[in-house]
């Protein structure tokens, strides 16, 4: 088994909605991953567990992306740029 762990360290505000923008994501079907998250006060923990190096990276890049895009729609929301 592979694994990893993302941590996203942000203000309360931003962490639930990162959380609840990456939950969507997480019923997403990753063949050979499993993946969970968590959210306290400042923090979002997403782990992801594969079956393989190739699964894993897949399931983790995927995600990065999906952190990426919703940090990028808060600015535009927020600056409008």
């Amino acid at each position: 088994m592979q694994k990893v762990k993302i941590e996203i360290n942000a203000s309360p505000a931003e962490c639930e909605r990162i959380y609840r923008a990456l939950g969507v994501e997480k019923g997403r079907d990753i063949p050979r991953t499993t993946i969970s998250m968590q959210k306290n006060r400042n923090k979002v923990i997403i782990s992801i567990v594969a079956s393989d190096l190739h699964a894993l990276r897949a399931a983790m890049n995927s995600y990065m992306r999906w952190i990426d895009l919703s940090i990028q729609i808060e600015e535009v929301i927020n600056n409008g740029s």
